[in-house]
Parts: C-alpha cells; structure tokens; sequence
C-alpha cells in the first residue's frame, strides 16, 4: 500500500510539474546584406558597406497552468538576442506578460505587449531582413510593444468571424498620456479579412509625439476564395492616417500593397513576393514623403529553416543632421539601395 501511495504521490508530481513546465522556443535569423545610401543633400557623404546582421533574433519562454477549471495562468518571457554582437544590449524584451485566460471572459496580458494595432497587421510580406522596417524613420509610424499595458482578447464565439482586442497603456510619469486602443478583425477562413484599429497616444509616443491613429487592412486568398488550389495568389492592402498633437503637423498618411505567390511543383515549399509602401507628411512633416518597394522570396529547406533573399530601394525626403535633427532643405532625403541573403532557424 505505502508503494502505491508513493507512486501515485510521484505521479500527481509529475503531472503538476509538466503542467508548469515552460516550453522553450526561438529563432535564429542571420544575414548578409549589402547596404548603399546616396544622400540628397549637398556636401553629404554617401555610404556602402556589406553587414553582418542579426535581424529579430529571439529566445523565450512560455506556458500555462490551471488555477480553477475555467481560469489558466498563462506567462510569456521574450527577448531579443543581437547573434552578431555590434549591440551594447545583447538581450531586449520583447512581449514579455503575466495573464489570465478564462473561458467566459477572454484573455488578460499584463507587462510589455505588442500594442493592439498589429493585431489588424497581416498584410507585410517583407517581415524580416533587411526591409523589416515599417517604423524606421522613412517609412509611417509602426505598431510596437507597449510598456506598462495591459491587453484584454475578447473570447471567441462559435459562428462569429470575429477577433475584438482592447489595450491600456499607464503613463508612469503622470504627463497626462495615458494610452489605449482597440482592434477588430474579420476572418472567416475563407480567404479574405478586414481588419480595422484605433488608438490614441499608444504608439505615437515611442516616436516622440502624442496623438491619434488609424489602421485598416484587407487581404485576399484566391486560392481560398476561388477554391483553386491552382492560384496561390494573396494580396493585402494596408492604409494609416496618423495625427500628430503638435502645432503645424500634418497628417501622416501611409498605404502599403502586398502580393504573395506560392510557387508550386518544387521540391520544397518556396514563396516569392512583392511589396510597395508610400508616406506622406511622414511623422507630420509637410512635404516630407518616401516610396518603398521590395521583392523577395523564401525556400523552406524545412518548416524551420528557412533561407531568404530580399532587395529593396527607398527614396526618401528624411534626412538627418549630426544632431539627429531633421534636416529642412526641400532638396534633403536619401535614396537607399540594399541586397541580402539570410538564414532563418526556428526551434
């Protein structure tokens, strides 16, 4: 009897301990790339160089337990890692968060979450690489991680194609720029979406500003939609208004064009695609626009590991001074050319 005690004491152990055990996963991407930059500007010195990079490397942590037979503690420990070491931060948080799930009233996540924004986000197909660059400072505003949020997931009802997110961001300094947000996306898997989100002084303020934003996204599967296996076509579109708080800005509004293409009849998956992104007014400077286009493709050797080829232009009228101010001229900008290659490892 005590053996079988024992046991069954060892057991329930074991059970608890896989419940809480973490699961464990990552990705290594690396590249090389070639970067040329003309600068605009007179007296400017251009640049080229061929790069090393570590481009949204990461090691995390997850998992989940049950607390009641409704109600999981769920936890998320995310970082980023710099694999080529030209970083003074090796390891940057990335959506790390303590939560709750429950059946009857949805999802919490609080600590730092990716903002409600990029929850209409599937149309980027240049997600990685070099040109994974929608908030860079020549291309309009990007959705980010949020410090000090809490993000609620509606739950899910059975015949409603429908995703509500909602997200508060504390302003721990007390300036008055408490930020929040929402999120709906339409999906019923059959090949098109529409998403559309709104926030205020939620990701504005990682740029230095406060104001308002809206997105709306759509995306077409006409493999799905057409029930054609034959044209692995999906295109997406994305259109932003950004409105900046301070005196005399303008809106900055920004449109992206996407097209994937899965090839067929090769011996491993391979996808090759296309994407264009315009801004204008860029973080509400007058005059102040870019245009991006990029092709790349990727060849899955395995589902986890991926190689990738990408090239990509951007003419842009931002610039900047040794101050890191933006340089007024009408005459200033850049116009970038970049070419890479990378190995992606997920685990």
């Amino acid at each position: 009897m005590k053996k079988l005690l024992l046991a069954s004491a060892v057991a329930a152990l074991s059970v608890s301990a896989a419940q809480a055990a973490p699961t464990v996963y990552g990705k290594a991407y690396v590249a090389v790339d070639y970067e040329d930059i003309d600068y605009k500007s007179v007296g400017a010195k251009d640049k080229d160089s061929v790069q090393i990079n570590s481009h949204a490397s990461r090691i995390g942590f997850k998992g989940s337990e049950p607390i009641t037979a409704n109600t999981d503690v769920i936890y998320q420990l995310e970082y980023g890692i710099d694999i080529d070491g030209d970083d003074d931060r090796t390891f940057k948080a990335r959506d790390t968060y303590l939560g709750l799930l429950n059946n009857s009233f949805g999802e919490f996540r609080f600590g730092r979450n990716q903002s409600s924004t990029d929850r209409v986000n599937n149309v980027i197909t240049a997600d990685s690489g070099y040109w994974d660059n929608l908030g860079s400072e020549h291309n309009m505003v990007d959705s980010g991680r949020i410090d000090n949020s809490v993000i609620w997931t509606a739950p899910k009802f059975s015949g409603v194609p429908l995703e509500f997110s909602a997200m508060y961001a504390a302003d721990e300094d007390d300036n008055g720029s408490d930020g929040w947000g929402a999120s709906l996306m339409f999906d019923q898997d059959n090949g098109f979406t529409v998403g559309v989100a709104y926030e205020d002084d939620l990701n504005l303020p990682d740029y230095g500003y406060t104001g308002d934003l809206i997105r709306g996204t759509v995306t077409f599967d006409l493999a799905k939609l057409m029930n054609n296996p034959g044209m692995p076509l999906t295109i997406g579109a994305l259109y932003q208004q950004a409105d900046f708080d301070y005196a005399g800005s303008k809106k900055e509004k920004g449109y992206v064009i996407s097209a994937n293409w899965a090839l067929q009849n090769l011996s491993k998956p391979t996808d090759i695609y296309i994407q264009y992104n315009n801004t204008s007014d860029i973080r509400g400077i007058n005059g102040k626009d870019s245009d991006q286009v990029v092709v790349g493709g990727r060849y899955y050797y395995k589902p986890n590991m991926i190689v990738h080829g990408y090239a990509g232009y951007n003419d842009s009228d931002i610039e900047f001074d040794s101050k890191e101010d933006v340089i007024q001229d009408r005459r200033s900008g850049t116009e970038t050319l970049a070419v890479g290659a990378a190995l992606e490892y997920k685990f």
